[in-house]
């Protein structure tokens, strides 16, 4: 049994909680009025550093030791939404016609996505390449920043 380890940092949108052991990065919260702390393993500040990077505009990718899926399936649609690019979205019914999955499955997969900004579920958008839902921060309004930070750094 590993001993769990967080971070919080600062960005833009507000604090993130980082959390994890010394295997892999397990989640990232926003956690509005947190303070900074660092993180002890290398996994957490590996992702306090390469969050600070995509904040600062220079990090369009990140590569860090993550959970494996609960089942070979989810590390599909997982893997499928790591895979849509920097500053690029994908609506719920593309993506799931790539995966061979459903819209309302991908929907799930972002709603429950222990990792947003990691594992970019904001990249996500409604029929139409209307925003839809977020289920971190400040919801929609945070997808929208993150959209709009991208463009401006690509």
């Amino acid at each position: 049994m590993y001993a769990r380890d967080h971070a919080v940092i600062a960005t833009p949108i507000g604090p993130i909680r980082i959390e994890g052991d010394e295997r892999v990065v397990a989640s990232v919260r926003f956690c509005a009025g947190a303070a900074p702390v660092a993180g002890v393993t290398a996994p957490v500040r590996a992702a306090g550093e390469q969050l600070a990077a995509y904040f600062e505009g220079c990090l369009q990718a990140f590569d860090l030791p993550l959970p494996a899926p609960a089942s070979p399936r989810g590390r599909e649609l997982r893997d499928g939404l790591i895979a849509i690019g920097y500053a690029r979205t994908a609506s719920y019914g593309e993506l799931a016609r790539t995966l061979n999955s459903g819209a309302r499955a991908i929907g799930q997969l972002c709603a429950r996505n222990p990792l947003p900004i990691i594992v970019p579920c904001h990249r996500i958008t409604a029929a139409g390449g209307t925003l839809g839902s977020y289920s971190a921060g400040d919801g929609p309004a945070t997808k929208q920043w993150l959209l709009d930070h991208e463009q401006r750094h690509r």
